[in-house]
């Protein structure tokens, strides 16, 4: 019988034969290993990103007055996603030279002593402006350290799955990404329940610092895996380390990677406005503090099933239609869920953040595959990586500010955030109509 290298039938380093299924010990050994690795990478990433919402402004910014400390706190909170495209270059770099598993190690270490030192972080009050600066220091770090984990741990799936279920084992990175929403919004919320003192002082800590934990099992189920077959087979070309993985990107593949971060900023502007600042806005019009957090975990866990949902209509329908589909949908969606979380109800948030993050799932679930089929082998980590991570720069990176500042030109009013958010999904379906189709693509063929 013969196959194709996209089909993986391969030997592993125990000798154990990958067949055609997921269904094999290897292959699901290698899909827990993207899901729990990822979802550990985002449980620290994301878990900045409540607090940005609502602890580092009393913590850190407390001297610029509510509005201002808000925008300050979110202002940090975009640095880690400028940073995320340049750990995406870096790291894919080596990710396309030396290997997958290699890189997705050195990611997850470099995010978990990053995390777990802002937990260490003396306050404002405490060491005076130095406070911000160390703490923005370590939010660049995590940004690196995202940047490069998403790319391999996508990869790890994708080039291990059989052609027809690439798009299902290629979203286990990316069910990853709620699932550490999910865990880091439940630890948070756990210590809201502390009087506010006491949550301000030293419960906000206690989340960043499991990290460590959490980090050190990621890594023991990471190195079990194996490598993926089409970057074995890439090492053996004699060629494929004399070419710069950037510089190829950037020179033969520009339009793809262009249309790959505008269709993906879709995916990230739904997260920056329902799980960062609504969360924000909620509790300022009223809504409690830790019902409004539950809602966001019980969103995030909604958003699993959707993804999977996604990915696997994907693999029957194709990549484009599924993306076009959610992101529609979410253009069409934008002022009721503005209304919805503009009334100050946690009921209503509640419904905003689960609509929001359901539509996010089924764009995000063939995201994965969809940037990977843009490029090939030897260039698809550092290609993937940019593509996606500069999207989530311009989507959830700036979008907690963007929409503070909006809101604020606005007089209050939500109507110039409502216009302006159907035009960023408006502009994504347009790019995702520009794309090849790559459901069908053979991965070691795509030049």
């Amino acid at each position: 019988m013969t196959t194709t290298p996209s089909q993986t039938i391969t030997t592993d380093q125990d000798g154990d034969r990958l067949n055609d299924s997921l269904n094999t010990t290897h292959m699901r050994r290698i899909l827990a290993s993207s899901f729990i690795g990822s979802a550990i990478e985002y449980y620290d990433f994301l878990l900045y990103a409540t607090a940005a919402a609502i602890v580092f402004g009393h913590v850190f910014f407390a001297d610029l007055g509510p509005g201002l400390a808000v925008f300050a706190s979110f202002g940090t909170l975009a640095a880690g996603y400028i940073a995320r495209p340049l750990g995406g270059a870096i790291f894919g770099h080596f990710g396309d030279r030396v290997g997958r598993k290699t890189v997705l190690v050195i990611s997850m270490i470099t995010m978990g002593v990053a995390t777990t030192v802002i937990g260490l972080l003396p306050t404002t009050a405490q060491i005076g402006v130095l406070a911000p600066i160390l703490l923005i220091s370590l939010r660049v770090v995590q940004g690196l350290a995202v940047g490069g984990e998403w790319g391999g741990a996508m990869l790890m799936g994708l080039e291990h799955a059989p052609a027809k279920k690439r798009g299902f084992a290629a979203s286990f990175a990316n069910m990853g990404a709620p699932a550490g929403a999910l865990l880091a919004t439940l630890a948070v919320s756990l210590f809201t329940l502390l009087p506010e003192d006491q949550f301000l002082t030293w419960g906000w800590r206690i989340p960043f610092l499991i990290s460590i934990v959490l980090v050190t099992i990621g890594l023991v189920i990471r190195l079990k895996v194996s490598e993926t077959p089409l970057f074995k087979q890439l090492e053996a070309k004699a060629d494929s380390k004399k070419k710069i993985p950037l510089a190829q990107v950037l020179t033969k593949h520009p339009k793809n990677l262009i249309l790959g971060i505008i269709a993906g900023t879709s995916v990230y502007t739904i997260a920056g406005m329902v799980t960062v600042w609504a969360v924000s806005y909620a509790v300022e019009a009223g809504a409690d503090k830790t019902a409004v957090l539950n809602s966001k975990a019980l969103a995030a866990l909604g958003m699993v099933l959707t993804t999977m949902i996604g990915a696997r209509l994907s693999d029957r329908y194709g990549r484009k239609p599924v993306m076009l589909t959610g992101i529609l949908a979410a253009g069409v969606c934008a002022f009721p869920i503005l209304w919805l979380v503009e009334s100050g109800s946690t009921l209503n948030f509640t419904i905003a953040v689960v609509l929001g993050q359901a539509l996010q799932g089924l764009i995000f679930g063939p995201f994965g595959a969809f940037t990977a089929e843009l490029f090939p082998t030897e260039v698809r980590y550092t290609g993937a990586s940019l593509a996606y991570q500069s999207a989530s720069t311009f989507g959830a990176g700036f979008t907690p500010a963007l929409a503070a500042g909006l809101v604020l030109l606005g007089g209050g009013n939500l109507g110039l955030l409502g216009w302006v958010w159907v035009a960023t999904f408006l502009v994504a379906a347009v790019a995702v109509l520009l794309t090849r189709e790559g459901r069908n693509r053979d991965l070691a063929s795509i030049s």
